[in-house]
């Protein structure tokens, strides 16, 4: 018998399973019928086939705004996340000092204090500086609340990667900048792309920092979202929840294509791939 053989689960866990994924995914096709009801209200199964809640939809100056307010903060945080994440993972991994699990403690916070807390701290800074209503301020917010898991996703990518390979460039005369930009930031890029992907995911669906750090001009999406089921319920917000689907498929198949571009490259192409195989 070989024990490295892998376990194929059996029929009652491969039933449990799917049931799984089948209860979570129900409720992406119900929403994506709603959205082409001809009905005036929220009802299933729509009577009829209709666009005019896309229309009305895309055809909003307000729901185009924060649309565009929602890209632009999520890029920022995202670009955002990455550069810091990336500057803590490698001192906080390679490094040896003390303190650190001080500074560990200080880098995770913000995954232990609710976000309501962060936000309401961070809305009476700004409000002292000016820079409530902002997009700036709606991306250090952002970028706060998501960089710790930005953070633990590199620092177990660095983890994974062989220093004496960085080591062996600077012996062979690279200085530690080349040798890191050349050698370590390669490997680690795949890393850094998953961080900022899952980054921009996180503040594009992001509502209780807009919430106290947006402004009239400055709502982004889920603040848009949110204002609109408190004030009025209609189908255009299952339109919209169309709208975060694709864009959310569209990101996870981009991400799908960097990591295989990533492997492809690393593995010197398909051919070196195919023999390694």
């Amino acid at each position: 018998m070989d024990v490295n053989a892998p376990v194929k689960p059996n029929l009652a866990v491969r039933i449990v399973a799917w049931g799984a994924i089948a209860f979570l995914m129900a409720p992406i096709p119900i929403i994506i019928l709603v959205s082409f009801s001809s009905a005036q209200y929220l009802t299933f199964p729509p009577p009829g086939f209709s666009l005019q809640w896309y229309e009305r939809f895309l055809g909003s100056n307000e729901w185009v705004q924060s649309i565009w307010v929602s890209l632009q903060v999520a890029v920022f945080s995202a670009v955002l996340t990455m550069v810091l994440a990336t500057m803590a993972a490698i001192p906080m991994v390679r490094g040896e000092f003390s303190k650190k699990s001080i500074v560990y403690a200080v880098l995770l916070a913000p995954m232990i204090i609710p976000v309501i807390i962060t936000a309401i701290a961070l809305y009476f800074v700004f409000t002292k500086v000016g820079l409530n209503g902002t997009v700036l301020a709606i991306t250090i917010g952002h970028t706060i609340v998501v960089l710790p898991i930005a953070f633990v996703v590199l620092s177990s990518t660095l983890q994974g990667l062989d220093p004496r390979l960085e080591k062996a460039a600077i012996s062979l005369g690279a200085s530690p900048f080349v040798a890191f930009y050349k050698i370590t930031l390669p490997l680690l890029m795949p890393g850094i792309l998953s961080a900022g992907l899952f980054s921009f995911l996180t503040s594009f669906d992001e509502l209780i920092i807009p919430l106290f750090l947006g402004g009239p001009t400055t709502q982004t999406l889920a603040v848009r979202i949110w204002n609109s089921v408190v004030m009025e319920i209609e189908p255009t917000i299952s339109a919209v929840s169309v709208f975060l689907i694709g864009m959310t498929i569209v990101v996870m198949v981009l991400a799908g294509f960097m990591k295989r571009a990533f492997r492809w490259t690393g593995s010197g192409g398909p051919q070196q791939e195919n023999s390694h195989a």
